[in-house]
């Protein structure tokens, strides 16, 4: 954290829990709400896009723009911002619109800020059950319901015992979903469709793998930031960084990063 502490770690920390905070008030305005519909985004597949999106984005955008001027700012919903500082702010309002427009309460929200080097700190925020997982400047922590706990990724197990999770059966492309289904019938148990809470669970020791395919940077940083910090690896397929997203691997450690790294690749 001493690499940091110039520009204030305590203050991104704390700008971090403004952001989720004011993101929690906007999302559950709207979740489960009657008469709430989407835009698509795509024409070829359904990719919604809500006003909770957007609210929930623009006001973490004037919170920034108030307290950290300076900084840069990528979010999914609106045009990037240049900074000065340094350092930018990676937003996704609502990881798992689908899932929040079926009303699951598996979707969250991603908060991160990065230098030119890599992640810094990462939050993934779940509004209605609120829990809140946090990772980097010297913390690896969830915070909810059963109170706040360290987090720390499982140990080493043969991915014959492992758990996988992935957004979609189908993963991604048909070469990518090939390259899935190499994997997945060799684990103990596979899941789909808990968008980014799946990351805090591989965080939190509960899971041991997610494999997805074309994520975007708002998608996996903050996912990233708290993996790492909880003892952790995300790289993409290749076992090469993943900060823009794209092919990701998570995995709670080596061993099983190592396991499924082969089989994706074989």
């Amino acid at each position: 954290m001493s690499k940091f502490s110039e520009i204030g770690a305590q203050d991104i920390i704390s700008t971090a829990a403004e952001l989720a905070d004011a993101a929690r008030l906007a999302t559950l305005q709207h979740f489960r709400s009657d008469g709430l519909t989407a835009d698509n985004k795509e024409s070829l597949r359904f990719d919604p896009v809500t006003v909770a999106d957007r609210l929930s984005e623009e006001r973490m955008r004037a919170i920034l723009a108030r307290r950290r001027p300076h900084d840069g700012i990528l979010g999914e919903e609106f045009a990037p911002v240049a900074g000065t500082s340094g350092l930018t702010w990676v937003l996704d309002p609502i990881d798992g619109t689908r899932g929040y427009l079926s009303g699951t309460p598996t979707w969250g929200v991603l908060i991160s800020v990065r230098d030119a080097q890599g992640v810094i700190y990462g939050v993934i925020d779940q509004p209605y059950i609120q829990e809140r997982f946090e990772g980097g400047l010297g913390r690896a922590e969830v915070n909810g319901p059963m109170g706040r706990r360290v987090l720390r990724t499982r140990a080493a197990r043969p991915l014959s015992e492992a758990i996988l999770f992935s957004t979609f059966p189908e993963v991604g492309t048909a070469e990518e979903g090939a390259a899935f289904r190499r994997v997945a019938p060799k684990a103990k148990l596979v899941r789909y469709g808990m968008d980014c809470y799946a990351y805090g669970l591989i965080a939190a020791g509960q899971i041991d793998l997610v494999i997805e395919a074309g994520l975007q940077a708002y998608d996996v940083q903050a996912p990233i930031a708290v993996i790492e910090a909880a003892g952790g690896i995300v790289t993409d397929w290749s076992g090469r960084p993943c900060l823009n997203g794209g092919r990701v691997l998570a995995a709670a450690n080596a061993e099983i990063h190592a396991e499924a790294l082969a089989l994706l690749n074989s």
